[in-house]
């Protein structure tokens, strides 16, 4: 554990009182919220009960600030290219259900996809548009995979950032100078990344990304963050409707109504400002400590949890091995042992992990300590069942 990763373990352990020996290893799922989260949400209901909405101004003023947020960790040019959408299911569908397709258009994806960025392109077959797998696993080049499944009826390409459940990292400059060169469009499912690595939409030349809040973003479920590039917002059709989605909000008097230009276009009612006080505040915790110190620890934890596992002569990694394809996910299995029974061992022991891709999947985020780790990795190997 590097001298700067204690320190921000330390710096930041009060944000985290997790109970107990509670060792927490499952922030590719759902996170705990930091305290100061806490206290935002809790300071926002009292005001609901005592005031109402008398400060309503005040809450899209939080509203704004978000977006600033988010603008910042993706590097937008404008927060005008932010949109807040209920998750990244919604943000996908949006972009699928928005494009003019034609028939004999493809979609080109990989085989590890988390079902909301694989279904959503395969629904589009009734409009006679093809989704292309690329089988990542097991190839040397993943990016030259997707590469090969692409033609010059290829219109877009999406692909998760990280995987959810092997944890590869996907080399995404690559993959936007690729689209770039060919006109193809670049969508990123950033939700196993944004927060934790760093994510420039710009430099990447990408045209869309989404992610929920409530994984490595430590906020609550129901709030995602949806990037489009300006000149595609144009380019989506919109499906959804309502009082939020227009150019002059708040006046409900006018029937000559546009569409907003910014990305709130997207959004066809009212906010989910409980959601965007609680990811407010927690990625002021992130922009705080700065996503490359972030970033730092979470590679040096995942860095740390390979090594050991290696070294354990009945574990076999599922996750890959090559540093440049790390992220914040480490996937494993024990020979001879079912690995949704030591999931579950692991669980009654108060590791808090996942059963994914065929084995166990731990996931620390920067706060979580070598000496946390070390703890569960104790309760893996006293597993005999």
């Amino acid at each position: 554990m590097n001298d700067s990763h204690t320190f921000l373990s330390a710096r930041y352990a009060h944000e985290f009182p997790l109970e107990g020996n509670l060792v927490y290893l499952n922030h590719a799922a759902v996170a705990p919220w930091p305290r100061r989260t806490t206290e935002a949400v809790k300071h926002f209901a009292e005001e609901n009960v005592t005031r109402g909405a008398r400060q309503y101004l005040q809450w899209t003023q939080v509203e704004a600030a978000l977006r600033e947020q988010a603008r910042a960790l993706l590097n937008a040019p404008s927060a005008d290219d932010i949109g807040l959408l209920k998750n990244t299911s919604e943000g996908l569908s949006v972009i699928a259900y928005g494009l003019p397709w034609q028939a004999g258009d493809n979609v080109v994806i990989s085989d590890q996809e988390f079902p909301s960025n694989r279904i959503v392109w395969e629904s589009l077959r009734d409009m006679g548009v093809e989704c292309r797998v690329a089988a990542l696993s097991g190839g040397a080049d993943p990016e030259q995979t997707l590469f090969d499944c692409v033609d010059t009826r290829t219109r877009l390409l999406a692909i998760s950032s990280v995987q959810y459940a092997s944890g590869l990292r996907m080399d995404v400059a690559r993959l936007g100078e690729y689209c770039r060169q060919r006109e193809v469009l670049f969508c990123i499912d950033a939700i196993q990344s944004l927060g934790v690595l760093p994510l420039d939409v710009q430099a990447l030349h990408a045209d869309f990304v989404v992610a929920d809040g409530h994984k490595w973003l430590l906020g609550p479920e129901g709030l995602a963050v949806f990037y489009c590039r300006a000149e595609r917002r144009d380019e989506l059709r919109l499906n959804q409707y309502g009082w939020h989605m227009v150019e002059h909000l708040g006046d409900y008097d006018r029937h000559d109504w546009q569409i907003a230009r910014s990305a709130r276009r997207f959004e066809c009612g009212s906010p989910n400002m409980v959601g965007i006080h609680a990811l407010h505040a927690s990625l002021s915790l992130l922009l705080e400590v700065g996503v490359s110190r972030i970033a730092g620890a979470v590679l040096d934890n995942t860095a740390y949890l390979i090594e050991r596992l290696a070294a354990l002569p009945d574990v076999e990694l599922l996750s890959p091995v090559e540093r440049e394809r790390h992220a914040g996910i480490v996937t494993f299995q024990r020979a001879g042992l079912d690995s949704a029974a030591l999931w579950r061992h692991l669980m009654d022991q108060g590791i808090i992990c996942a059963a994914r891709g065929g084995g166990v999947r731990f996931s620390p985020h920067f706060y979580t300590t070598h000496g946390q780790m070390d703890r569960a990795l104790a309760h893996l190997s006293d597993c005999r069942t």
